[in-house]
């Protein structure tokens, strides 16, 4: 394939992927980032020392292996017509924008009904937090900063990492994303162990976090928030928040929506204050769809920048051996 024809291949599949996310979203059994988990944990109980270079090498083995078989995917993907398919295929997998959007209106629905119990249930799919005892609007809140971190880890950062580095870039960033899920929260277990999981996602997400900022400002007004306000609460807010990326996120959407997220967090016995975030009152069970919904439109505008960065990124230099 020429220089024109992989780009072309990528950003069509990077679109189609997208495509295929919004009208399926994650799969109910056999996902195959499910499956990665489940080697991950299985590797886990062979290689864990409370060390940090034994968390390094279990981090470099599973990324740098994700990486690996992403290359040997696009290097047998040498017609035009498989690349398309076998990047829409990883971009499909690595997403989660649609599963995102269902669980937070399946929320919205429980508190409509005022079924707490299934509530708290359901918002486990999405935080991390302890949610026993959890009332309606600590329920609200979690949602609506679960769907924007998320927005930022499950939809833009993969795409643009899609749209420079291709189905090696797709498949290694969720790599080390769902490490960081795993192992990269500050227990006891995890403190030394999960640290390069924690640093090597804090870094991979650090610029798709920004232009997440920048994507939720252009979109704000789709759920009649203004641009302005997002960007202010981002640069305001958003550095007194623990993470250096899910800070500037979360507080961008709380700009956008015009609500007051932010607070006293609890996550298995450890209490984690993550400052006040945007300006307003406090999010309500409306609330929920509008994150949902500005969720979507980003998700949408992050799609059509990747696409756009893929046809305009210099295509790298193919070097072939000279004929004899």
């Amino acid at each position: 394939m020429t220089s024109d024809s992989r780009a072309a291949a990528r950003a069509l599949g990077l679109l189609l992927g997208v495509a295929a996310d919004r009208l399926f979203g994650d799969p109910r059994r056999f996902h195959p980032v499910s499956g990665f988990g489940s080697g991950a944990a299985a590797l886990e109980r062979r290689d864990y020392r409370d060390a940090r270079i034994a968390g390094v090498a279990h981090v470099s083995l599973l990324v740098g292996g994700a990486a690996v078989l992403g290359s040997a995917v696009e290097s047998f993907a040498r017609r035009p017509v498989v690349r398309v398919l076998t990047t829409a295929a990883a971009t499909f997998v690595v997403l989660g924008g649609r599963s995102l959007e269902r669980e937070a209106r399946t929320i919205s629905g429980q508190l409509l009904a005022e079924d707490l119990p299934a509530a708290r249930e359901q918002v486990t799919h999405l935080v991390g937090r302890d949610t026993t005892e959890l009332d309606a609007a600590a329920i609200i809140r979690a949602t609506v900063e679960s769907v924007a971190e998320n927005t930022a880890d499950a939809v833009v950062a993969p795409l643009m990492w899609g749209a420079v580095a291709g189905i090696p870039g797709l498949l290694a960033y969720r790599a080390a994303n769902t490490l960081d899920a795993m192992i990269g929260h500050r227990s006891a277990r995890y403190l030394r162990f999960g640290w390069a999981a924690a640093r090597l996602d804090d870094v991979v997400n650090w610029v798709p976090a920004r232009l997440s900022v920048g994507l939720v400002a252009l979109c704000a007004p789709a759920v009649g928030g203004r641009p302005s306000a997002a960007i202010s609460a981002a640069r305001r807010d958003g550095p007194a928040h623990p993470s250096p990326n899910a800070g500037p996120v979360e507080a961008a959407f709380a700009g956008a929506l015009g609500r007051r997220i932010g607070g006293v967090n609890v996550y298995h016995g450890r209490t984690e204050d993550r400052g006040r975030l945007g300006d307003g009152p406090a999010p309500e069970i409306p609330d929920i769809l509008r994150v949902a919904t500005l969720s979507a439109v980003v998700s949408g505008a992050a799609a059509v920048l990747a696409a756009a960065v893929v046809l305009v990124l210099p295509a790298p230099r193919v070097l072939r051996r000279p004929r004899r």
